[in-house]
């Protein structure tokens, strides 16, 4: 029984001090550089205490204010867009069709490839003036749109691109597809339900389990997205795509102001934090759980 404990303290000892020293330790130390005025390129110990400055220094931080409300609407355009078609490509290749699974494959490749640094530059490319876009429209006989010029277009083409990246929810939404029992469906049929009925009254209501996991965590990675904004529109034109990752980034590597930056990345964790924790609370309200089939209360 000892060698067993033994064994396994050796087995998560790695895991371990990997967490130790890459997760916790610049988590703490992340929470006491925002409250100095370090400098990124200072001597260790030369950053001044200076309490609450750098978060009561963001509200009259117009530059924040505007990363904040960029990131809001970034957020609140691309989770319900992505989820809402994340869903249903899943109903489409849920159908038992002849060589769907190669379709499912085709659909799932964005996804291991959007968040690369070269899909991005490629995306940069494909949206330029002069880009694949604008000759396919040029020979339509239809002008050219600045798309990365412009406020608009310059958070569509950020958007499309997080859009494109549907296959990990799609996945998950398959999944859960998968997991509701073909005979509700049948009653349906023999009670006469419609397709789209059936939908909302079956598919919908068994799969809000799947759609709350996939609403976590596309709302994470929504509020932490860097690369395709960094690389198509380095936040611009006039900050119109300066998505708070970006700022985070730009305050320690290009300003040096390393408080300041880790104040940032301590405030998007909490309203990442904020928006999971309401998610958490509202699902007794509208996650319906296999458990609860029969209960009145409709939640868990």
């Amino acid at each position: 029984m000892y060698n067993n404990k033994l064994i396994g303290s050796l087995y998560v000892t790695p895991f371990v001090i990997g967490f130790l020293l890459f997760t916790a330790f610049p988590f703490v130390a992340s929470f006491i550089l925002s409250l100095t005025d370090a400098r990124l390129q200072d001597q260790l110990g030369a950053a001044q205490f200076t309490g609450v400055a750098n978060y009561t220094g963001m509200v009259a931080d117009s530059t924040f204010q505007k990363s904040l409300g960029v990131t809001f609407a970034y957020v609140f355009i691309t989770v319900p867009l992505k989820l809402a078609f994340a869903l249903f490509i899943a109903v489409v290749l849920n159908f038992k069709l002849r060589g769907i699974g190669l379709f499912r494959t085709a659909f799932y490749l964005p996804s291991i490839l959007g968040g690369s640094v070269a899909i991005a530059v490629v995306w940069r490319f494909v949206f330029a003036g002069d880009g694949l876009i604008n000759q396919g429209l040029g020979s339509l006989g239809i002008g050219g749109v600045n798309w990365l010029g412009e406020p608009t277009t310059a958070m569509f083409s950020i958007v499309l691109l997080r859009l494109w990246q549907f296959g990990s929810a799609m996945v998950v939404f398959l999944a859960g597809l998968k997991a509701i029992p073909e005979d509700l469906y049948e009653a349906a049929d023999l009670d006469g339900a419609s397709r789209m009925k059936q939908f909302w009254m079956i598919t919908l209501p068994l799969l809000t389990p799947v759609l709350f996991f996939n609403f976590i965590m596309q709302i994470v990675q929504a509020f932490q997205e860097f690369n395709g904004p960094y690389i198509i529109t380095a936040g611009g034109p006039l900050k119109s795509s300066y998505l708070l990752p970006l700022m985070i980034y730009e305050e320690a590597f290009k300003y040096f102001n390393l408080g300041y930056s880790s104040a940032l990345s301590w405030v998007l964790f909490i309203i990442i934090a904020i928006f999971t924790a309401v998610a958490f609370w509202s699902q007794k309200h509208w996650v319906f759980y296999a458990q609860d089939r029969g209960d009145d209360k409709g939640g868990h």
